[in-house]
């Protein structure tokens, strides 16, 4: 940790926006001039827009993430939570992964702590539902679906069989979507090196409360998408939700009951509940209200960028919508992370703040391989695109935002090789639990079974 007198810069959060704002401040600022901390209970970003592809297979799940130390390495990187902040003292308290919590002083803070799963009090959802907002979760989920696969083909009872290749997915924005589309297209390969399963014998479910899917694409490419899932076999069900999967019983509001060993939650977002402990004046969905500058309202040395952050859209507004705000995706984050650094070291300075205005660009979605949706704005004109050019464009989009040339390269090399090379389907289930296998060779043997063959040395 630094021991100098400088001005810390303290970013809470190393996602999209505390990555990309760290990077901006650092590019910025003069040598010497203040300190840079970046304090975020993972050593590494990821780049959510690619966690379906992950799961997958598409993409190595090494090459979806971004290391904070290689990236920022004038930078001090801790890795741990941030529980409270004092705002009257300049002082945050960091909970380290080992070892007592500690205060650190601050003389200029950043908010970009990002979302977590929107979660409901449904009965069950806790014991086995799965998320997809981590890496840790898109390879948990590829391997899970994988061993469903060897589950079912290894087995005759028919029962066991059904719930195992039965794929509940609930939310049907862009990552319920782009996932299921993903999971999908694999399993579909993944099922021709089986000999008891066929993709006839899987059933997929798309479950939604909204009466469309892809509400970012724009009507009429939310109906070709739910089409264009449906005809690869996919039960979509709007306009319900989801009561209850107690023990992998899955019961619908519209009255639809199944068994599933596999139940994808991706039913939206909401600002980190930590939020709430740090003094901060927050918007009516728990995010933090912001000036169109990205400062917090009353004050003049913290600022909040991306998912956790309520921040005007100016665009919207001059149109004549007075409540218009910025929606939470990667377009924003990284335009808002590049402002926002710049009115740090504006502020640091004593000059003026830059308020935040963006037009919306459209928007991407990939629904597997060779498959996707996507609306570009340009100007007053929007260009729609299906099929194989919008899963182009889907790829070009992320590949090119992607942070860092070491990352892009690696992930379109992923991409090549998929070209020439088939997908690989092996599931490392073992992942999860890598040292039971060790732990039983290794355990005691029972004493019963210890005192028996004794006796039987003895007899001999």
């Amino acid at each position: 940790m630094s021991t100098t007198e400088r001005p810390r810069i303290l970013v809470v959060g190393g996602g999209y926006v505390g990555l990309y704002a760290a990077r901006r401040i650092l590019k910025k600022m003069r040598y010497g001039e203040a300190t840079v901390t970046v304090v975020d209970p993972r050593s590494y970003m990821t780049y959510q827009p690619f966690l379906p592809e992950a799961a997958a297979g598409s993409i190595s799940p090494r090459h979806v993430v971004v290391p904070l130390r290689r990236v920022l390495p004038k930078a001090e990187v801790l890795t741990g939570r941030v529980t409270t902040i004092d705002q009257d003292r300049k002082v945050a308290t960091i909970a380290p992964l080992v070892g007592e919590a500690y205060e650190l002083p601050f003389d200029y803070l950043v908010i970009a702590m990002g979302a977590v799963s929107r979660t409901f009090p449904i009965p069950g959802l806790a014991e086995q539902g799965i998320g997809m907002k981590g890496i840790e979760e898109s390879i948990g989920l590829r391997n899970h679906v994988l061993e469903q696969l060897d589950k079912a083909d290894s087995t005759t009872d028919e029962e066991i069989r059904r719930k195992a290749l039965t794929f509940v997915f609930v939310g049907g924005g862009f990552a319920g979507a782009e996932t299921i589309g993903e999971v999908e297209d694999m399993a579909r390969d993944a099922a021709k090196y089986y000999n008891n399963v066929s993709r006839e014998d899987m059933r997929f479910i798309l479950v939604d409360a909204a009466d469309k899917i892809l509400p970012e694409v724009g009507p009429k490419l939310g109906q070709y998408g739910k089409e264009h899932l449906e005809g690869r076999g996919v039960e979509v069900y709007l306009s319900t939700s989801m009561d209850s999967c107690v023990d992998g019983h899955v019961v619908l509001k519209n009255g639809l009951e199944v068994d599933s060993n596999t139940i994808v939650w991706t039913a939206g977002v909401k600002p980190n509940p930590a939020l709430a402990r740090f003094g901060l004046p927050l918007g009516p969905r728990g995010h933090v209200d912001c000036e169109p500058t990205l400062q917090v309202k009353g004050t003049d040395y913290i600022w909040a960028a991306g998912d956790n952050a309520q921040v005007p859209d100016l665009v919207g507004r001059k149109a004549g919508n007075e409540n218009a705000w910025c929606p939470p995706n990667a377009q924003h984050a990284l335009r808002q992370a590049k402002a926002l650094g710049d009115n740090v070291v504006s502020g640091m300075r004593g000059f003026p703040q830059k308020e935040y205005s963006h037009a919306n660009k459209g928007a991407v979605a990939g629904l597997g391989l060779h498959k996707g949706v996507a609306m570009i704005v340009m100007g007053k004109m929007k260009i729609k695109l299906r099929g194989r050019l919008a899963w182009y464009m889907h790829r070009g989009y992320h590949g090119l935002a992607m942070p860092t040339w070491n990352r892009k390269i690696r992930v379109f090399a992923d991409w090549t090789l998929a070209m020439f090379l088939k997908r690989e389907v092996v599931s490392l289930g073992a992942m999860e639990n890598p040292r039971e296998e060790f732990y039983e060779a290794a355990k005691p043997a029972p004493v019963a079974a210890a005192s028996s063959t004794g006796q039987k040395a003895k007899a001999s």
